[in-house]
């Protein structure tokens, strides 16, 4: 089975408020739907992946005004009009980011991403590693007692899929979690910002990317910001969205550079499927020796006891975290523990 899967690109001004989130919106649905029509006498385009921040930045450094102007619950008249489009033309949205407003957690905020299909919402990704210090949004992580999968995996007609957003890739462990409850497509919705883009001599979007599809053996479909440093300052963006294939190939990406771009591949999971059953070498889920591995028996950034969460607050465990790995022989006694 074969499908086109698209990376849309946005180039928005910053909105202040909640208000202006619509408009975002409809021209992505726009985007969506030139796409779908300048690419039919080819073929029919299935999956559309949007940016991080898309619908809006976290423009204000904490939970009280985040709440105020930008905060939305979900679902909503976005979610809503994405439903519709799904319906519509029978394709799937994993839509850009929203700031989550949720009262089972009234104290909290949360950097969400939702796959939306023709029967409605499918999954709801919330940010597992926030870009701290910056971020002020919550991880799972920080809900004690969180009920939900953090990392739900969607069994659809175009495969099972998965998510993470931005620095969410950064971290081996988030997406090979992914991948071991079984995702055969990885999205990444992303603001990945200069000079970690894909040119020399810190390629890290490129590297990260093709590197997560390789070890998972998976497609990574990674949408990238393509906003100015005058839309979305204090950074500028640099895009190069593109699609991996699961041996690390780049099957199609953007020029580097800001704007509004859409490239679109093939994802082949048959194949992927062929491939997964055959292997025998470089199969590095089958070949996982994880009785080795300690370290993730042992807690180093502490979950946020403090809501809302600050800045401050932040900074205060990133210092506690490095005390901790500091400590002399702490692996050492990690290591004890996990035999005992």
């Amino acid at each position: 089975m074969t499908y086109y899967v698209a990376c849309c690109q946005t180039n928005f001004a910053c909105p202040s408020n909640r208000n202006d989130i619509i408009n975002r919106t409809k021209a992505m649905g726009k985007m969506l739907e030139q796409t779908l029509v300048g690419y039919q006498p080819f073929f029919d385009v299935r999956l559309f992946t949007f940016p991080e921040f898309a619908h809006c930045a976290p423009i204000y450094d904490n939970i009280p005004q985040l709440k105020q102007q930008l905060a939305l619950e979900i679902p909503n008249e976005h979610t809503d009009y994405y439903h519709k489009l799904c319906q519509k033309h029978g394709c799937y949205i994993q839509t850009g980011s929203f700031i989550e407003y949720d009262d089972h957690y009234p104290e909290v905020l949360f950097n969400t991403t939702l796959l939306i299909g023709p029967t409605g919402i499918l999954s709801k990704y919330r940010k597992t590693n926030p870009w701290i210090p910056w971020e002020v949004h919550a991880s799972p992580h920080d809900i004690k007692n969180y009920p939900d999968n953090p990392f739900p995996v969607v069994d659809t007609e175009l495969g099972k899929l998965g998510v993470a957003i931005c620095y969410d890739w950064l971290f081996p462990e988030t997406i090979r979690q992914i991948a071991f409850q079984g995702a055969e497509v990885v999205i990444r919705i992303s603001a990945y910002m200069d000079p970690w883009g894909s040119n020399s001599p810190l390629e890290w979007w490129s590297l990260f990317n093709r590197t997560r599809a390789i070890e998972n053996t998976v497609y990574v479909v990674a949408v990238n910001q393509g906003a100015s440093l005058k839309n979305y300052p204090p950074f500028s963006w640099p895009g190069s969205s593109m699609i991996v294939d699961f041996d690390g190939r780049i099957l199609a990406q953007a020029e580097a550079g800001a704007g509004e771009k859409v490239v679109v591949a093939p994802i082949n999971i048959s194949q992927l499927r062929e491939e997964r059953q055959r292997r025998q070498g470089h199969d590095m889920q089958a070949h996982c020796r994880s009785e080795l591995y300690h370290y993730l028996q042992t807690p180093y950034l502490a979950p946020s006891q403090q809501h809302p969460i600050s800045v401050e607050n932040i900074k205060q465990r990133i210092q506690q975290s490095k005390q901790q790995l500091n400590t002399p022989n702490h692996n050492l006694k990690s290591k004890s523990k996990t035999k005992s």
